[in-house]
């Protein structure tokens, strides 16, 4: 009677199902054993719907990866403001810490989204219905379609049948392929937002502005480290993460934060990962502390975490861990976005510093020069050539792509000229000379790196080799990479280092790295890209204080970037570099 009394209640709303909610096919269609089997959903709910009064919207809303006529809308509707703490995942069930979570539950709860173009939502274009379960955690994937390319739209979520709602999210949809964009696009770009390390102003500071079009965000969305002593916000579970629901966990503490919220209700994302969602440091078998079957248990966890609270699409797949994805912005740009860490990264270095300091350095030494050593992995690799060459054969004005990790040569200067940090790509020799001769081989122009990781800004222009680059005309490069520091996360130099010894060492820097024209240590902070078809204007923005929440921030330099000169302007009287921290070769510092 329980099992019959449940399907009559399901059958009652006949337009949703689980099968409506892509939160239960993450991360991928294709493989099971990352995704939660319907017929173990199905099995599982003896129990009716829970009722309106009985569950609430607990983390907001958000939406993620545009396309021209679709966009992927979320949200969370739970009867509890926990995270539940086991569940089925491919080994069986995930352990946990005593009694901490919520328990897993045999009921369901039915959600509903309306998007349309006006915030009262009276011109409704597109609605859907679905239920979500403890199984998800909760969680509430759609896409949302029928919906007219670089329009803005607003959505907002119901429990089925009830007037209780959401908050209103606002999103927009890209240009079609094809079409000329009628304005400049605006991005705002960012990495390394440590939850215990300062408040997420960056974030605030465009929420304020209202300043960008679309979010991209690199890499170390969330830390997995436990808070450290002289940390003043505390992350749940204050721990290292390594069950799912850990990773459940701290994910969902950090989506409290008022300002990733509103940054998730107001714009687009377009994210992807780096280590941090996983374990530091890690690569295709481990990390910094986890190896073997550990880590492989953890990644998944947190894979699976991942792709549920995350708004962002299923891919179509070779292998369960695919992130990278592309998107075409009209013909103005194509955004190509990396996977340098999860995904099959050979061996890194796993000590301090990095790698200078403990861990495997001699490994990786004795493989940095290896003709078959890879950061992304060789399907990847094919896959990232093929979508350069496409871009430049369609027209696309410029090809941005999204990476972790520092994709230039970078070195200290000081004992010796070797690259100091081999967990960039200065430890992946072979693989970025590929990238560079598809660049030359095929007369790829107008090709800007995008970076994150490091907890430092830095820009360059890209040159295979300093034989036939000139550094102060930029003659030689063919593109620039863009490095932001991050958005909370300590400066490399550890802790809050003042900039008279900063900027001596950014001044070093620049001087011992030809192709580095702009480098800072100091400002935590993002930086915003103003994109159109003459050139690309980079912003970066420091943040001045992150142990009060602020929106307050400081215009620390200004790039720009020419069509089909693939090289920084250098002239700062007609637009070149302009910087009012760090250290800067051929422009001012004011």
């Amino acid at each position: 009677m329980l099992r019959l009394t449940a399907a009559l209640s399901l059958a009652g709303v006949v337009s949703a199902s689980f099968e409506n909610n892509l939160a239960y096919l993450s991360p991928s269609r294709r493989h099971a054993s990352l995704a939660v089997p319907i017929s173990h959903v199905h099995k599982r709910q003896t129990g009716s719907l829970y009722a309106a009064a009985e569950v609430n919207f607990t983390h907001g809303v958000a939406s993620g990866d545009p396309y021209a006529n679709s966009v992927i809308l979320w949200t969370r509707l739970s009867p509890t403001t926990d995270n539940v703490a086991s569940d089925i995942v491919p080994e069986g069930v995930v352990p946990i810490y005593g009694d901490e979570g919520a328990s897993p539950s045999s009921r369901a709860a039915c959600a509903e989204y309306r998007i349309g173009t006006d915030e009262a939502l009276t011109r409704i274009v597109d609605s859907g219905r679905a239920y979500t379960s403890s199984e998800v955690d909760w969680t509430v994937k759609f896409e949302a379609t029928n919906l007219q390319p670089f329009t803005t739209y607003f959505y907002r979520f119901n429990v089925c049948d009830s007037s209780k709602s959401s908050a209103t999210g606002r999103t927009k949809t890209l240009p079609t392929k094809t079409q000329t964009v009628p304005r400049n696009v605006k991005l705002a770009v960012y990495s390394c937002s440590n939850y215990p390390e300062g408040y997420f102003n960056a974030y605030g500071a465009v929420n304020a502005k209202d300043s960008a079009d679309y979010i991209l965000h690199l890499g170390d969305y969330i830390y997995e480290y436990k808070a450290g002593l002289t940390d003043f916000r505390k992350p749940l579970p204050n721990r290292e993460t390594y069950s799912l629901y850990d990773y459940r966990k701290r994910t969902a503490s950090y989506r409290l934060d008022p300002d990733l919220a509103l940054s998730h209700q107001r714009f687009p994302w377009i994210p992807v990962w780096d280590d941090h969602e996983v374990a530091d440091n890690s690569y295709n078998s481990g990390s910094k502390n986890s190896e073997g079957e550990e880590f492989k248990k953890r990644k998944q966890a947190a894979v699976r975490s991942y792709f549920e609270w995350m708004p962002l699409r299923q891919v179509a797949m070779d292998d369960s861990l695919r992130i990278w994805r592309d998107f075409s912005v009209g013909n103005l740009f194509d955004l190509i976005m990396l996977d340098t860490r999860q995904y099959n990264r050979d061996v890194t270095v796993l000590g301090s510093l990095g790698g200078a300091v403990g861990g495997n350095k001699d490994e990786v030494e004795e493989q940095v020069n290896w003709v078959n050593r890879t950061i992304m992995g060789f399907n990847q690799e094919a896959w990232l050539y093929d979508k350069l060459k496409e871009s430049s054969d369609r027209q696309a004005r410029w090809r941005l792509v999204g990476n972790q990790v520092i994709f230039s040569r970078v070195t200290i200067g000081v004992f010796n000229d070797e690259p100091f940090n081999l967990d960039q790509w200065d430890g992946y020799v072979a693989n970025r000379d590929r990238v560079y001769k598809t660049l030359v081989d095929n007369k790829i122009n107008n090709t800007v790196m995008l970076s994150g990781d490091s907890h430092a800004a830095w820009v360059s222009d890209m040159a295979w080799s300093t034989d036939g680059y000139n550094e102060n005309t930029g003659a030689g490069a063919v593109g620039v990479e863009l490095a932001g520091s991050a958005v909370s996360s300590s400066s490399p130099l550890t802790g809050l280092v003042p900039k008279f010894i900063t900027n001596p060492i950014s001044k070093l820097l620049i001087n011992n790295n030809p192709t580095l024209q702009w480098q800072d240590l100091y400002y935590r902070g993002y930086f915003e890209m103003d994109i159109g078809y003459d050139a690309i204007e980079a912003q970066f923005f420091g943040i001045p204080n992150l142990k009060k929440r602020s929106t307050e921030e400081i215009k620390i330099a200004k790039f720009l970037i020419r069509n089909g000169e693939n090289k920084l302007a250098r002239n700062p009287t007609v637009g070149g570099g302009v910087a009012h921290a760090g250290a800067l070769k051929n422009g001012k510092v004011m």
